[in-house]
């Protein structure tokens, strides 16, 4: 569904005017700042003001500045399949739920794709250019564990659909949306830290703020909060 919805919003900004490409670019500064970016297809593209919203790769793109304050996480999902006209684990009968003691959320059952599962309890450090996308042996043993708990009539479910992401950690867990210390026209948004596509509306509204009209920043959003330590404080 989170695919299905950046293509919608995709979709949405073509419609209203937006020019979509779809490439690598290459950074490129002079004198403090970026004049304009080449892509790997060769398009130059200028603008006053560049933002990089690179989600877990943001510090491999700014690695002098953000490759100590960055930290991509491992993060596995599982899918639990329901039986057969089975729709109590479905809406509105399972709401998305959390256990915040247990740092584990879930969704219910949506277009028959099962009960959604996960811990949100930082995963290890990881490349997301090179991180397995296999489930490990032991997060299934502990996910079938805790669904046999808290979900005892899925203890025998098959689980039908895995996934391996990744969280884009700050070491606060809260966003980071600030310019660039040394050039004045690039700015980051990022540090979803597993919480920031739900709030992307929020945080696209917040940034056209702060560009087009100068409003003030929130300052736990800004750079100088994030240290290369990890200590989360913000779920």
């Amino acid at each position: 569904m989170a695919r299905r919805a950046v293509t919608a919003i995709v979709e949405d900004a073509i419609r209203l005017g937006v020019e979509y490409l779809c490439a690598q670019a290459m950074n490129q500064r002079e004198a403090g700042r970026v004049e304009h970016i080449t892509t790997s297809r060769g398009e130059r593209i200028a603008a006053r003001q560049f933002v990089f919203a690179c989600g877990p790769w943001l510090g491999k793109v700014f690695p002098d500045v953000l490759g100590s304050r960055i930290f991509p996480s491992r993060q596995e999902v599982f899918f639990f399949g329901i039986p057969p006209g089975d729709t109590s684990f479905a809406a509105p009968a399972l709401p998305t739920w959390l256990f915040q003691e247990d740092l584990v959320y879930g969704m219910p059952d949506i277009e028959g794709r099962g009960l959604k599962i996960a811990f949100d309890e930082h995963g290890e450090r990881v490349d997301p250019d090179t991180q397995s996308r296999i489930v490990s042996p032991a997060m299934t043993e502990l996910v079938r564990k805790y669904v046999a708990r808290r979900f005892p009539a899925l203890k025998d479910a098959p689980i039908v659909e895995t996934r391996v992401c990744q969280y884009e950690n700050t070491s606060n867990g809260d966003f980071l949306i600030d310019r660039h210390p040394e050039m004045e026209n690039v700015w980051f948004v990022g540090g979803g830290s597993g919480h920031g596509f739900k709030h992307g509306p929020a945080v696209g509204e917040y940034v056209t703020g702060q560009l087009v009209d100068g409003a003030p920043a929130e300052a736990r959003f800004l750079l100088e909060t994030k240290s290369t330590t990890q200590n989360r404080a913000v779920y």
